[in-house]
């Protein structure tokens, strides 16, 4: 495993921050990460992993932590058919989506950015496995990137009433999630 970057961010919109590291693995790559944060006024703390093929696709992921006195584990999978399974249950409502967005870290927008089409003005719709927190369940989530420049991308998340321009590191990272996470430190 070769390390290409790591961040930490500041959470915005509550206490919290959150320290990811992308590394280059032997036949893809690995974003791993912990996030500390208030969740409805309880602490929590989640530690997260998540490997992708080299063409930036989910192959597995988990999620392992605490929101305030319960302890947290889920074991996501990509099946070779398209299908997901999480702590070992199918989840047929994300069926044949690429991405896995984990809700409470800006980490997991990497992967669709990576796999972007690179000329500005192209936008590409991004739906998404979405880990709804706190809830912890699997359900789409339809998103929108387009690359404005090297260093811009518009997100749209219309579930959320989210639309913004997002600032993106060299190494992909967002540095800039206006609202709700901003980079503090970028290596």
């Amino acid at each position: 495993m070769r390390t290409v970057a790591s961040i930490l961010w500041r959470r915005l919109d509550q206490e919290g921050h959150d320290g990811c590291l992308l590394a280059k693995t032997g036949d893809g790559w690995s974003l791993k990460g912990q996030a500390v944060f208030l969740q409805g006024g309880a602490p929590c703390g989640i530690s997260y992993e998540i490997h992708c093929d080299a063409g930036w696709r989910t192959r597995a992921a988990c999620v392992a932590g605490f929101l305030g006195g319960d302890a947290l584990h889920y074991r996501i999978e990509k099946l070779g058919d398209g299908g997901w399974m999480l702590n070992g249950r199918e989840q047929t409502q994300v069926a044949d989506l690429v991405d896995l967005d984990l809700g409470f870290t800006p980490a997991s927008n990497l992967l669709p950015i990576r796999r972007l089409d690179r000329r500005p003005g192209i936008s590409t719709p991004a739906p998404a496995a979405y880990l709804a927190f706190p809830e912890l369940r699997l359900e789409r989530l339809d998103q929108t990137y387009r690359r404005l420049d090297d260093t811009r991308c518009a997100y749209a998340a219309p579930k959320f009433g989210y639309d913004e321009v997002l600032e993106i590191s060299p190494s992909v990272l967002v540095a800039d999630y206006p609202g709700l996470w901003r980079a503090v430190a970028l290596n």
